[in-house]
């Protein structure tokens, strides 16, 4: 690679970290001393000796321990000479932005730069390993010892690990483990790299949670050819995480990021943005008239739908089921308003085919924006669930934009307590408890039983308007109580819907797929009334929020 190579790296590495900076409230002190000690010695380096000199005396202002908190005039005035090194950098691209930008999973790789620390007590070769990889444009930090590994992974949250199998400090595979665990929780690449280079030791390295294990010494182009491998390989994890499978929207997982983005930038600049709840009308008709797959296939369409219609900075999310939600940066609810009729009419040109049979699918949506006094996640999908749920009430197919007046109308002051057992004691003995209940003012309880899953089923329980908690048995004959559960949760809206699981099975393996399978709770029996009543108690204030 030549010199004019490295040069063009390192200026579009002090670019990219002055621009993703300017997006920032502030930036810690440290994280400056450590982007101008890399400057410094990169640049020393290739022969840039005018940019190692500035960066030199620049880092004498800053200390690595520091926790000091620079905002963007500090910063850019104590850097601005460095911008002279950079010449298609412009003076704007470094002001603060007042929009927010929502950085996408996918995306983000190309706005930071991706960092790896070193744990290796061989100074030379984690020195050597250090300029090779930062000539790839990576932000590379170095540990001599695990202790200080330890801390480095805490204060600087790296994104991949090589690790040393043998270290001075704490030696042993204890040790490995605690600092492998802790990398492993964060989905972040381990390459083991040793010496010794047995099978046992390999072995170890692959149990305890390494990626790779690299003997030395070390192939430098083999290690940086796997290390743009195991990154590319982290941006689809990452990416998955928080990506529905069947929709390809967000997933509620990165709804719930979003949204704390947002508020906080809210909070910090008064940046307007809206939220908007959006439910298919009738979606289990469509599962019961055509069957699941023409149900993925509506669920697909209109998430198409929606993504040609929104911007690039919006965020869609599937909410759960048939809910969706949509995030709109720099939008008051009026302009929300406008972009969801336009979703309506786009929706309304779809056709479905299924047995020489068609149909159409209608939404109805919620809107609210951010104010002083709702600037908080729940708050905000109150209020837009309760704007939606007028709007299936008053006709279904319609947008309404939330207002005080609303939290008097809401939907949701009935609450269904339903028992499905086949034990009639114990139905009797839940019914008589819960007859009388009213666990909040102005909510009134109404309570039915069911002798087993299929009578349960059958039945015309659900409203879309009205709230439930269901406690459900887990062993009941003809269908099992899991089986109730498994239908319960692909056929109906999960907000609504609060199920406990009732059953003797005390085994740990039986719990964890309750839960896996959607129960919010479970009640292992014989169980006392109070302790029971309780817990419905409390389920009950989750399920009306």
């Amino acid at each position: 690679m030549s010199i004019h190579k490295y040069k063009a790296l390192l200026e579009q590495r002090i670019k990219m970290t002055f621009q993703e900076w300017s997006i920032r409230a502030s930036v810690e002190e440290r994280e400056v001393y450590r982007f101008l000690h890399n400057l410094k010695g990169t640049a020393g380096t290739i022969g840039m000796k005018e940019l190692e000199r500035v960066a030199e005396q620049k880092l004498q202002l800053y200390s690595d321990e520091g926790f000091r908190e620079l905002n963007h005039s500090e910063w850019k005035e104590e850097l601005h000479s460095l911008l002279a090194f950079v010449p298609d950098i412009s003076e704007e691209s470094t002001q603060p932005d007042n929009t927010f930008l929502v950085i996408q999973p996918e995306e983000s790789s190309s706005i930071k730069e991706n960092k790896i620390l070193i744990i290796d007590d061989d100074a030379e070769l984690a020195a050597y390993l250090k300029g090779i990889l930062e000539e790839r444009s990576y932000s590379v930090n170095i540990a001599l010892t695990a202790e200080r590994g330890l801390k480095l992974f805490y204060d600087w949250k790296p994104d991949m690990l090589i690790l040393d199998l043998f270290l001075p400090d704490r030696n042993g595979l204890q040790v490995l483990k605690q600092i492998l665990e802790k990398f492993n929780q964060a989905h972040i690449p381990i390459i083991v790299i040793s010496i010794k280079d047995s099978t046992e030791n390999k072995i170890h390295a692959y149990r305890l949670g390494a990626m790779d294990f690299f003997s030395k010494p070390i192939d430098s182009e083999l290690l940086g050819a796997l290390i743009d491998n195991r990154f590319r390989m982290k941006r689809h994890w990452e990416h998955s995480i928080v990506v529905d499978e069947l929709t390809g929207a967000y997933n509620r997982k990165h709804f719930n990021r979003v949204m704390k983005h947002l508020i906080s930038h809210y909070q910090r600049s008064q940046s307007l943005f809206s939220i908007v709840m959006m439910d298919l009308d009738y979606f289990k008709r469509v599962n019961d008239s055509y069957g699941h797959l023409k149900g993925d296939e509506v669920l697909q369409c209109f998430t198409q739908v929606v993504q040609e219609a929104k911007r690039e900075e919006d965020v869609f999310c599937r909410y759960g089921g048939e809910e969706f939600a949509l995030l709109l940066p720099n939008t008051d609810k009026h302009q929300a308003k406008e972009l969801m009729e336009r979703i309506h009419k786009q929706l309304s040109l779809r056709v479905f085919e299924s047995d020489s049979q068609t149909f159409q699918v209608t939404f109805t949506a919620g809107i609210t924006d951010i104010t002083e006094d709702n600037s908080h996640i729940e708050k905000m999908v109150g209020e837009a669930d309760q704007a939606l749920y007028l709007g299936k009430q008053s006709g279904r197919n319609r947008t309404l934009i939330f207002s005080p007046h609303m939290a008097g109308n809401s939907m949701g002051h009935r609450l269904n307590i339903l028992i499905v057992d086949d034990d009639p004691l114990i139905r009797d003995v839940v019914v008589s408890q819960f007859v009388r209940w009213q666990p909040i003012k102005n909510m009134t309880v109404c309570v039915k039983d069911y002798v087993d899953g299929i009578e349960f089923l059958n039945s015309d329980w659900y409203s879309e308007q009205e709230k439930y908690i269901i406690l459900l048995d887990g062993s009941m004959p003809t269908i099992d109580g899991l089986e109730v559960l498994d239908r319960i949760r692909s056929n109906y809206p999960e907000r609504n819907i609060i199920v406990a699981m009732l059953t003797a099975r005390a085994n740990q393996a039986d719990i964890v797929h309750a839960l896996q399978n959607g129960a919010d709770d479970y009640i292992v029996k014989p169980f006392q009334m109070p302790e029971l009543m309780s817990r419905v108690e409390r389920l009950a204030h989750r399920v009306i929020q």
